[in-house]
């Protein structure tokens, strides 16, 4: 890692934390009360979310339930807003929006435009784990991959997915994956 990019993600952290405090109760709203009843999955933008939304959806569309997909960020993992500039802080809004827009062309590319059109996507500005358990309060169940964007390629289960099996309101299926990334 070079020089400027440990500084740069210094100055994320330290951002996300300071922000963390005033933001986060407006981007978590969606689903600090749950999403409803239906699926929830859990996206993180790996191909192993995108196996686990396809079979999310596939299993939605078989049972008449509604399907929510939930992506928890930080600042530091969030994509460039459109508003960003060298110099300039874009506000926690922008950053939000652009992990939206993220997480519906995700959804649009594992699913097509029909498919895609009546699924729910909620973005949360706090950890994945938080988010997915707090997103699942009512769902009849939460799926998630096996491994994301995390960790050691050599686990059965990715951290986030450990972790809501062991925590999560309802029932928990984990799509495994071949892939890698």
């Amino acid at each position: 890692m070079t020089e400027q990019g440990g500084t740069r993600d210094a100055l994320a952290a330290e951002v996300d934390e300071a922000m963390a405090g005033t933001s986060e109760g407006a981007s978590t709203a969606a689903v600090d009360g749950g999403v409803g009843g239906g699926v929830v999955v859990g996206h993180d933008g790996s191909g192993c979310a995108q196996e686990a939304l396809q079979w999310a959806a596939g299993l939605a569309e078989r049972a008449g339930w509604p399907l929510h997909v939930v992506r928890a960020w930080r600042i530091a993992t969030a994509p460039q807003p459109a508003s960003w500039s060298p110099g300039y802080v874009p506000p926690m809004e922008d950053y939000e929006k652009a992990v939206q827009t993220d997480l519906e062309a995700d959804v649009v590319a594992a699913l097509g435009r029909d498919r895609a059109a009546g699924v729910g996507c909620h973005v949360a500005h706090t950890a994945p784990v938080k988010a997915l358990i707090a997103a699942a309060r009512d769902a009849d169940l939460l799926v998630v991959g096996a491994r994301g964007r995390g960790g050691f390629a050599g686990l059965l289960l990715g951290s986030t997915s450990d972790q809501v099996t062991r925590h999560a309101p309802c029932p928990v299926t984990v799509v495994r994956s071949d892939r890698k990334d």
